[in-house]
């Protein structure tokens, strides 16, 4: 995979995990910008448009769950990579970080060799997005458009985050169709290591607060299916 072209963000309050991490991720090829805090990551993806953003949790100034938040909502980044590295292991931590639209947790201490694996994986995922098959979905009065990642109901556009998009795309790619749990996190996190039950019923969650409550159900025990 070609990384010559891909930018990555770093954002952390910590000089010596900053450098740990653009060292090896730019022996791998990529373009690493940095930044010390959520302020400067905000104004920095700005100017660089990333195509990944590394966002520590813990941060003066402003702290990486609320950079997330701040980013989601401008639509240049609705569909950029965001990773959270943090040292935390509060159940509210990853939680509130994937209600502001994360798609992943890289834990600390950092080990490159696993770093790297994540990074690569994540963005062979978004390379592979780009597959120009079935690039719009009608269902119902849903309109979901792969190409651009965005969603319409009932022609009003309704902004989700990466992860909640390609979860919505699945469930209705086969409406009617139950996917377990197993199956939506090989097919969404693939081999995560740090995904559990408790991410997919979030973005599940979250998802329904969006387009409303009606288009996924619960199959308990099981997973999820698209009500047609």
């Amino acid at each position: 995979m070609s990384t010559a072209k891909q930018k990555i963000l770093v954002v952390d309050d910590e000089p010596d995990i900053v450098e740990l991490i653009a060292y090896n991720l730019k022996r791998e090829g990529y373009q690493v910008h940095t930044a010390s805090n959520g302020q400067e990551a905000v104004t920095t993806a700005k100017k660089i448009m990333p195509d990944l953003i590394i966002l520590d949790v813990m941060m003066p100034k402003m702290d990486g769950i609320e950079a997330c938040r701040i980013m989601r909502a401008m639509p240049e980044f609705k569909s950029t990579f965001m990773v959270f590295l943090t040292a935390r292991s509060e159940e509210y931590s990853e939680i509130a970080g994937f209600n502001v639209g994360a798609d992943d947790y890289i834990a600390k201490p950092i080990k490159p060799r696993a770093l790297l694996s994540r990074i690569n994986a994540i963005l062979r995922r978004n390379a592979q997005s780009e597959d120009p098959v079935d690039e719009k979905l009608e269902v119902l009065d849903l309109v979901i458009d792969r190409e651009a990642f965005l969603v319409f109901k009932n022609g009003e556009k309704i902004v989700l985050a990466k992860k909640e998009f390609e979860l919505l795309y699945l469930l209705a790619s086969r409406p009617g169709k139950v996917y377990t749990r197993e199956v939506i996190l090989k097919n969404i996190w693939e081999d995560s290591v740090v995904v559990t039950n408790r991410t997919i019923d979030v973005h599940i969650r979250k998802l329904r607060e969006k387009i409303g409550e009606n288009y996924v159900s619960t199959v308990k025990g099981v997973g999820y299916k698209f009500e047609a």
